[in-house]
């Protein structure tokens, strides 16, 4: 079994239909709708100051957001190293499980809005 660290939609345990419910529905701003995240990760993520606090789905999405900003060098930041930003940085506020299911259910809602933002695609593997 690999202890691969990082974003891996694979590793998502949420159920396809609440995954897309989650996609299709409309934002309620309870950051517990966002499939894997419930009372304890939502606690963790309203931990902090300033931007780094979370209390809301649209301060999440926001986060989110930030993290596609350019890199150091001012290029511009693709999907994968997108999703892996934000993966690490729900892992830096303490959100132990389920993080591949945050990310993959945010990138996806926000892709609906932005296309383009996230492709699912770079994730297909060659051998299944």
């Amino acid at each position: 079994m690999s202890d691969a660290q990082g974003y891996d939609p694979k590793r998502s345990r949420v159920n396809d239909d609440t995954m897309a419910d989650f996609i299709r529905g409309t934002v309620s701003g309870d950051v517990t709708e966002v499939p894997g995240i419930g009372p304890a990760a939502a606690k963790k993520l309203a931990c902090g100051e300033g931007d780094e606090k979370v209390t809301n789905t649209y301060q999440l999405i926001g986060k989110f957001l930030m993290l596609k900003g350019p890199d150091e060098d001012g290029n511009k930041v693709e999907s994968m190293e997108h999703c892996e930003k934000f993966w690490y940085w729900l892992q830096d506020k303490g959100i132990s499980a389920h993080r591949s299911a945050i990310v993959k259910a945010v990138a996806c809602k926000v892709n609906g809005l932005f296309p383009g933002v996230y492709d699912p695609d770079l994730y297909d593997d060659d051998d299944e």
